[in-house]
């Protein structure tokens, strides 16, 4: 990552974002390579230049469109969870949103595969991995209840809106032995963030976490 684009002053110092992974680690994420990667991800560039002094609390954001940024320990417990026992090869993120997510993944994962639905923060996303020289994130303008099934299968899929079900697509293009981390609710203050194993006799699943995302919604706008 540029080194340019490391560095902020104020609410955007080193020192605000070493707060943000002491309050992390505070809540029980352990894993010293998902906190360095949130340690040197800048997550003020990927809100609205008015919510850069709030970018290092442990909050959603919203990002236009009815969509937010992820609350950093969700996106810290999803990405510790798939790569529990081992960094995965190639993962699939659903819902690219303002693409932070997706720079956590690519700071950890050789080849990273993002799908969003809404053009203009597909396009927005796109352009800050450029700047931010994330050259192994894909990106796909989407219907993210689909996955991307041409690059399958997938050692591991993120999923960042909640449907109502867990689309079958999604654990058909998981490989053997493949993780799915997905929210899932009817509502957007009941969600179960999930766990999902797949293995040669079938799925096996975990709770995580209570959480409140965004619904999944089909369809590209």
């Amino acid at each position: 990552m540029n080194s340019k684009y490391h560095v902020g002053i104020g609410m955007t110092s080193q020192r605000t974002r070493d707060r943000l992974i002491t309050r992390l680690e505070e809540k029980g994420i352990r894993n010293e390579r998902v906190l360095e990667a949130m340690r040197m991800t800048p997550r003020h560039l990927f809100v609205d230049e008015a919510l850069a002094s709030r970018a290092y609390e442990d909050t959603a954001l919203p990002i236009g469109h009815k969509q937010t940024i992820s609350q950093p320990y969700v996106v810290a417990r999803m990405t510790e969870a798939i790569i529990r026992d081992g960094i995965p090869n190639k993962v699939l993120e659903v819902g690219t949103g303002s693409g932070y997510q997706g720079a956590i993944l690519a700071a950890l994962i050789k080849d990273v595969y993002t799908v969003e639905r809404v053009e203009p923060l597909y396009q927005q996303a796109r352009r800050r991995a450029m700047e931010l020289g994330l050259r192994n994130i894909r990106f796909k303008l989407s219907d993210g209840a689909w996955g991307w099934e041409s690059y399958a299968p997938y050692d591991a899929i993120v999923v960042t809106a909640a449907p109502k079900e867990i689309p079958e697509a999604l654990v058909e293009q998981l490989d053997e032995n493949g993780r799915l981390v997905i929210p899932v609710g009817r509502t957007s203050e009941v969600q179960d963030l999930l766990l999902l194993h797949k293995t040669k006799d079938g799925i096996v699943k975990e709770r995580l976490d209570g959480v409140s995302f965004v619904p999944l919604i089909q369809g590209s706008v």
